[in-house]
């Protein structure tokens, strides 16, 4: 069972040792704290200029798996995350 004590303290004390609590649980977040890069995604023009290729390449690589379109609706993007994990380093 446990204790309830009352300390006698101001209401300024009290701010300031809530504001000390809050301002170590926010350092000891940021610490950790790394912010996500939200995806972002490419059309197929904007794939086609990146390589410097034609619609027509973009439209082989997609039926050869090498790139893996998504779709919504009518419109096709790609990952930008996954077409450059998709290139592969050369053996010169």
């Amino acid at each position: 069972m446990q204790t309830v004590q009352f300390i006698q303290t101001t209401p300024q004390e009290l701010q300031l040792q809530i504001t000390e609590g809050v301002k170590i649980q926010l350092e000891n977040f940021l610490k950790h704290f790394t912010p996500k890069q939200p995806n972002e995604y490419l059309t197929r023009q904007e794939v086609a200029q990146m390589f410097n290729v034609d619609l027509s390449t973009i439209h082989n690589w997609c039926k050869s798996k090498k790139l893996n379109p998504l779709g919504l609706g009518s419109r096709v993007y790609f990952l930008r995350s996954e077409i450059e994990a998709s290139l592969k380093p050369l053996n010169v």
